[in-house]
Protein backbone atom coordinates (compact mmCIF):
# COMPACT_ATOMS: atom_id res chain seq x y z
CA UNK A 1 0.00 0.00 0.00
CA UNK A 2 3.01 2.23 0.36
CA UNK A 3 3.88 4.31 -2.75
CA UNK A 4 6.77 2.93 -4.32
CA UNK A 5 8.59 5.84 -6.76
CA UNK A 6 7.54 6.93 -10.05
CA UNK A 7 5.14 3.93 -10.12
CA UNK A 8 2.69 5.71 -8.23
CA UNK A 9 2.47 9.39 -9.23
CA UNK A 10 2.19 12.50 -7.52
CA UNK A 11 -0.59 14.62 -7.98
CA UNK A 12 -4.75 13.61 -9.52
CA UNK A 13 -6.36 16.01 -7.08
CA UNK A 14 -10.00 14.88 -8.73
CA UNK A 15 -9.34 11.12 -6.80
CA UNK A 16 -8.57 13.09 -3.66
CA UNK A 17 -11.50 15.47 -3.59
CA UNK A 18 -14.14 12.44 -4.00
CA UNK A 19 -12.70 10.67 -1.74
CA UNK A 20 -13.01 13.64 1.03
CA UNK A 21 -16.35 14.16 -0.28
CA UNK A 22 -16.91 10.10 0.67
CA UNK A 23 -15.50 10.35 3.68
CA UNK A 24 -17.76 13.72 4.69
CA UNK A 25 -20.90 11.62 3.26
CA UNK A 26 -20.40 9.17 5.78
CA UNK A 27 -20.07 10.96 8.75
CA UNK A 28 -23.07 13.24 7.76
CA UNK A 29 -25.29 9.66 7.76
CA UNK A 30 -23.47 8.84 11.25
CA UNK A 31 -24.08 12.26 12.76
CA UNK A 32 -27.89 12.32 11.62
CA UNK A 33 -28.13 8.65 13.21
CA UNK A 34 -26.60 10.01 16.55
CA UNK A 35 -29.31 12.47 16.76
CA UNK A 36 -32.26 9.88 16.47
CA UNK A 37 -34.15 8.77 19.49
CA UNK A 38 -32.83 5.77 20.50
CA UNK A 39 -35.33 3.21 20.13
CA UNK A 40 -34.68 3.99 16.09
CA UNK A 41 -31.02 3.24 16.19
CA UNK A 42 -29.38 -0.09 15.04
CA UNK A 43 -27.90 -2.16 17.34
CA UNK A 44 -24.56 -1.72 18.28
CA UNK A 45 -21.98 -4.84 16.21
CA UNK A 46 -20.16 -7.03 19.26
CA UNK A 47 -17.53 -8.60 18.59
CA UNK A 48 -15.70 -12.18 20.15
CA UNK A 49 -12.38 -11.13 19.61
CA UNK A 50 -9.85 -10.71 21.91
CA UNK A 51 -8.74 -7.34 20.63
CA UNK A 52 -9.98 -4.61 23.03
CA UNK A 53 -12.85 -3.28 21.63
CA UNK A 54 -12.95 -0.03 20.43
CA UNK A 55 -15.02 2.81 22.14
CA UNK A 56 -16.84 5.27 19.86
CA UNK A 57 -15.86 8.80 20.74
CA UNK A 58 -19.06 10.05 19.11
CA UNK A 59 -21.62 7.87 20.68
CA UNK A 60 -24.86 9.58 22.35
CA UNK A 61 -26.38 9.20 25.45
CA UNK A 62 -30.38 8.98 25.73
CA UNK A 63 -31.94 11.96 24.69
CA UNK A 64 -33.70 12.74 28.20
CA UNK A 65 -30.06 14.12 29.08
CA UNK A 66 -28.85 17.44 29.32
CA UNK A 67 -28.80 18.99 25.61
CA UNK A 68 -24.90 19.97 26.61
CA UNK A 69 -24.69 16.16 26.48
CA UNK A 70 -26.28 15.77 23.30
CA UNK A 71 -24.20 18.27 21.71
CA UNK A 72 -21.27 16.26 22.24
CA UNK A 73 -21.93 13.22 20.17
CA UNK A 74 -22.24 16.16 17.06
CA UNK A 75 -18.13 16.50 17.52
CA UNK A 76 -15.75 15.31 14.95
CA UNK A 77 -13.28 12.79 16.58
CA UNK A 78 -9.91 14.09 16.25
CA UNK A 79 -8.72 11.22 14.50
CA UNK A 80 -11.74 11.87 12.07
CA UNK A 81 -10.47 15.32 11.56
CA UNK A 82 -7.17 14.48 10.82
CA UNK A 83 -8.37 12.17 8.15
CA UNK A 84 -10.28 14.76 6.79
CA UNK A 85 -7.37 17.20 6.41
CA UNK A 86 -4.93 15.34 5.59
CA UNK A 87 -6.98 14.36 2.43
CA UNK A 88 -8.03 17.96 1.17
CA UNK A 89 -4.18 19.63 1.76
CA UNK A 90 -2.25 16.27 0.20
CA UNK A 91 -0.76 16.03 -3.49
CA UNK A 92 -0.37 12.61 -3.42
CA UNK A 93 -2.66 9.87 -5.31
CA UNK A 94 -3.80 6.67 -3.34
CA UNK A 95 -2.87 3.61 -4.87
CA UNK A 96 -6.75 2.28 -5.36
CA UNK A 97 -8.51 4.38 -8.53
CA UNK A 98 -12.18 5.70 -7.22
CA UNK A 99 -14.13 2.90 -8.86
CA UNK A 100 -11.50 0.48 -6.97
CA UNK A 101 -12.23 2.19 -3.47
CA UNK A 102 -15.73 1.85 -4.23
CA UNK A 103 -15.92 -1.58 -3.90
CA UNK A 104 -14.43 -1.74 -0.88
CA UNK A 105 -16.63 1.39 0.65
CA UNK A 106 -19.83 -0.38 -0.57
CA UNK A 107 -19.28 -3.74 1.57
CA UNK A 108 -18.28 -1.36 4.67
CA UNK A 109 -21.01 0.94 4.70
CA UNK A 110 -23.37 -2.55 4.77
CA UNK A 111 -20.64 -4.06 7.48
CA UNK A 112 -19.19 -1.53 9.41
CA UNK A 113 -18.69 -1.04 12.26
CA UNK A 114 -16.54 -4.16 12.01
CA UNK A 115 -13.51 -6.38 12.22
CA UNK A 116 -11.06 -4.63 9.65
CA UNK A 117 -7.91 -6.59 8.51
CA UNK A 118 -5.43 -4.77 5.95
CA UNK A 119 -2.19 -6.21 4.85
CA UNK A 120 -0.15 -2.98 4.14
CA UNK A 121 0.11 0.62 5.62
CA UNK A 122 0.12 4.08 3.35
CA UNK A 123 -1.36 6.90 2.65
CA UNK A 124 -4.61 5.69 2.20
CA UNK A 125 -4.99 3.88 5.40
CA UNK A 126 -6.12 6.92 7.57
CA UNK A 127 -9.18 6.91 4.68
CA UNK A 128 -10.43 2.59 5.39
CA UNK A 129 -9.80 3.37 9.64
CA UNK A 130 -12.28 6.13 9.05
CA UNK A 131 -14.61 4.30 6.25
CA UNK A 132 -14.69 1.83 9.50
CA UNK A 133 -16.14 4.22 11.71
CA UNK A 134 -16.66 2.56 14.87
CA UNK A 135 -14.60 -0.72 13.99
CA UNK A 136 -11.75 -2.02 14.68
CA UNK A 137 -8.96 -1.76 11.56
CA UNK A 138 -5.64 -3.39 12.06
CA UNK A 139 -2.46 -2.85 9.94
CA UNK A 140 -0.23 -5.17 8.65
CA UNK A 141 3.06 -3.82 7.65
CA UNK A 142 6.74 -4.92 6.85
CA UNK A 143 8.95 -2.38 6.57
CA UNK A 144 9.38 -1.21 10.41
CA UNK A 145 10.34 3.10 9.23
CA UNK A 146 7.61 3.14 7.50
CA UNK A 147 5.45 2.72 10.49
CA UNK A 148 6.97 5.25 12.15
CA UNK A 149 6.98 7.52 9.38
CA UNK A 150 2.87 6.91 9.57
CA UNK A 151 2.14 6.62 12.96
CA UNK A 152 3.86 10.12 13.42
CA UNK A 153 1.00 11.37 11.73
CA UNK A 154 -1.46 8.95 12.52
CA UNK A 155 -0.99 8.07 16.01
CA UNK A 156 -4.46 6.63 16.14
CA UNK A 157 -3.93 4.09 13.84
CA UNK A 158 -3.30 0.55 14.53
CA UNK A 159 -0.36 -1.46 12.89
CA UNK A 160 1.94 -3.95 13.60
CA UNK A 161 5.33 -5.03 11.77
CA UNK A 162 5.26 -8.25 9.98
CA UNK A 163 8.07 -10.25 8.43
CA UNK A 164 7.96 -12.44 5.50
CA UNK A 165 10.02 -15.33 4.99
CA UNK A 166 9.61 -16.22 1.07
CA UNK A 167 10.37 -14.00 -2.33
CA UNK A 168 8.37 -13.72 -5.63
CA UNK A 169 10.90 -16.01 -7.53
CA UNK A 170 9.70 -18.62 -5.41
CA UNK A 171 6.19 -18.39 -6.64
CA UNK A 172 5.95 -20.97 -8.43
CA UNK A 173 7.02 -23.46 -6.48
CA UNK A 174 4.84 -22.33 -3.75
CA UNK A 175 1.87 -22.89 -5.69
CA UNK A 176 2.47 -26.64 -6.21
CA UNK A 177 3.16 -26.78 -2.52
CA UNK A 178 0.14 -25.58 -2.07
CA UNK A 179 -2.11 -28.13 -4.14
CA UNK A 180 -0.83 -30.59 -1.43
CA UNK A 181 -3.40 -32.29 0.85
CA UNK A 182 -2.40 -30.30 3.36
CA UNK A 183 -2.98 -27.16 2.31
CA UNK A 184 -6.58 -27.90 1.80
CA UNK A 185 -7.54 -28.75 4.91
CA UNK A 186 -9.52 -25.85 6.84
CA UNK A 187 -8.00 -24.69 10.04
CA UNK A 188 -6.12 -22.30 12.48
CA UNK A 189 -3.49 -20.55 10.07
CA UNK A 190 -0.76 -21.21 13.75
CA UNK A 191 -1.37 -24.76 13.05
CA UNK A 192 -1.62 -25.44 9.60
CA UNK A 193 0.62 -28.07 7.93
CA UNK A 194 0.72 -26.03 4.84
CA UNK A 195 3.97 -24.53 4.20
CA UNK A 196 1.77 -21.16 2.67
CA UNK A 197 0.46 -20.23 5.88
CA UNK A 198 1.80 -17.65 8.25
CA UNK A 199 1.84 -19.09 11.81
CA UNK A 200 3.95 -17.74 13.31
CA UNK A 201 4.52 -14.45 11.26
CA UNK A 202 1.46 -12.12 13.00
CA UNK A 203 0.70 -10.53 16.40
CA UNK A 204 -0.84 -13.81 18.18
CA UNK A 205 -3.82 -11.63 18.65
CA UNK A 206 -4.55 -10.87 15.19
CA UNK A 207 -4.97 -15.22 14.94
CA UNK A 208 -7.90 -14.93 17.78
CA UNK A 209 -9.97 -12.39 15.58
CA UNK A 210 -12.94 -13.32 13.04
CA UNK A 211 -12.41 -10.41 10.57
CA UNK A 212 -15.14 -9.18 8.54
CA UNK A 213 -13.26 -7.64 5.87
CA UNK A 214 -9.59 -8.55 4.66
CA UNK A 215 -7.75 -6.24 2.55
CA UNK A 216 -4.49 -7.99 0.31
CA UNK A 217 -2.53 -5.34 -0.72
CA UNK A 218 0.85 -5.99 0.52
CA UNK A 219 3.85 -7.13 1.03
CA UNK A 220 5.57 -5.64 -1.81
CA UNK A 221 5.68 -7.65 -4.57
CA UNK A 222 6.65 -6.43 -7.67
CA UNK A 223 10.02 -7.72 -8.39
CA UNK A 224 11.94 -11.40 -7.86
CA UNK A 225 13.56 -10.08 -4.64
CA UNK A 226 10.28 -8.80 -2.98
CA UNK A 227 8.27 -11.05 -0.17
CA UNK A 228 5.41 -11.21 -2.72
CA UNK A 229 2.09 -11.79 -1.54
CA UNK A 230 1.44 -15.65 -1.89
CA UNK A 231 1.29 -16.28 2.04
CA UNK A 232 -0.70 -13.82 2.70
CA UNK A 233 -3.60 -14.11 0.16
CA UNK A 234 -3.76 -17.93 1.12
CA UNK A 235 -3.60 -17.09 5.00
CA UNK A 236 -6.55 -14.73 4.09
CA UNK A 237 -8.67 -17.31 2.31
CA UNK A 238 -8.03 -19.36 6.02
CA UNK A 239 -8.82 -17.07 8.21
CA UNK A 240 -12.64 -16.77 6.31
CA UNK A 241 -13.04 -20.39 6.11
CA UNK A 242 -11.89 -20.64 9.88
CA UNK A 243 -14.45 -18.64 11.09
CA UNK A 244 -17.30 -19.84 13.19
CA UNK A 245 -20.02 -18.77 10.93
CA UNK A 246 -20.38 -16.21 8.72
CA UNK A 247 -18.77 -15.03 5.86
CA UNK A 248 -15.68 -12.88 5.47
CA UNK A 249 -14.88 -10.19 2.14
CA UNK A 250 -11.47 -10.81 0.94
CA UNK A 251 -10.45 -8.06 -1.03
CA UNK A 252 -6.93 -8.43 -3.45
CA UNK A 253 -5.38 -5.45 -4.97
CA UNK A 254 -2.72 -5.85 -7.92
CA UNK A 255 -4.25 -8.98 -9.53
CA UNK A 256 -2.73 -7.50 -12.89
CA UNK A 257 0.30 -9.01 -11.65
CA UNK A 258 0.88 -12.55 -11.92
CA UNK A 259 1.49 -13.67 -8.35
CA UNK A 260 -1.93 -11.53 -7.40
CA UNK A 261 -3.74 -13.24 -10.13
CA UNK A 262 -2.84 -16.83 -9.85
CA UNK A 263 -3.26 -17.09 -6.13
CA UNK A 264 -6.64 -14.79 -5.39
CA UNK A 265 -7.94 -17.71 -7.67
CA UNK A 266 -6.57 -20.79 -6.79
CA UNK A 267 -6.72 -20.31 -3.13
CA UNK A 268 -9.35 -17.82 -2.30
CA UNK A 269 -10.82 -19.41 -5.16
CA UNK A 270 -13.02 -18.55 -8.60
CA UNK A 271 -16.61 -20.05 -7.26
CA UNK A 272 -16.23 -17.21 -4.35
CA UNK A 273 -15.07 -14.69 -6.54
CA UNK A 274 -17.99 -12.09 -6.16
CA UNK A 275 -16.43 -8.47 -8.07
CA UNK A 276 -13.90 -7.37 -9.91
CA UNK A 277 -12.95 -3.43 -11.01
CA UNK A 278 -10.04 -2.65 -12.59
CA UNK A 279 -7.08 -4.11 -10.35
CA UNK A 280 -9.11 -5.30 -7.41
CA UNK A 281 -10.99 -8.62 -6.78
CA UNK A 282 -13.51 -9.10 -3.86
CA UNK A 283 -14.02 -12.58 -3.03
CA UNK A 284 -17.17 -13.73 -0.55
CA UNK A 285 -16.04 -16.50 1.42
CA UNK A 286 -17.84 -18.23 3.96
CA UNK A 287 -17.34 -20.50 7.16
CA UNK A 288 -16.35 -23.96 6.70
CA UNK A 289 -16.77 -24.62 10.10
CA UNK A 290 -20.73 -24.12 9.67
CA UNK A 291 -20.87 -27.06 7.03
CA UNK A 292 -19.11 -30.87 7.53
CA UNK A 293 -17.39 -31.45 4.69
CA UNK A 294 -17.72 -28.20 2.29
CA UNK A 295 -14.66 -28.57 -0.20
CA UNK A 296 -11.94 -26.07 0.18
CA UNK A 297 -13.27 -24.21 -3.32
CA UNK A 298 -16.53 -24.40 -4.25
CA UNK A 299 -17.30 -27.47 -7.04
Amino acid sequence: MRNKGSKYPIAFKPILLVVFFLLVFVLVILLRSSSLPTSFQAPSVTSDSNLPTTTNPTSCPPLQHQLSASQTCNKLSPATAETLVHYVTSNITPQQTYKEISVSLRVLLKKSPCNFLVFGLGFDSPMWATLNHGGRTVFLEEDKSWIQQIQSKFPTLESYHVVYDTKVARAAELMEIGKREECNVVGDPRVSGCELAMKGNLPEEVYEVEWDLIMVDAPTGYHDEAPGRMKAIYTAGLMARNREEGETDVFVHDVNRVVEDEFSKVFLCEGYLSEEEGRLRRFTIPSHRTRSGRPFCPL
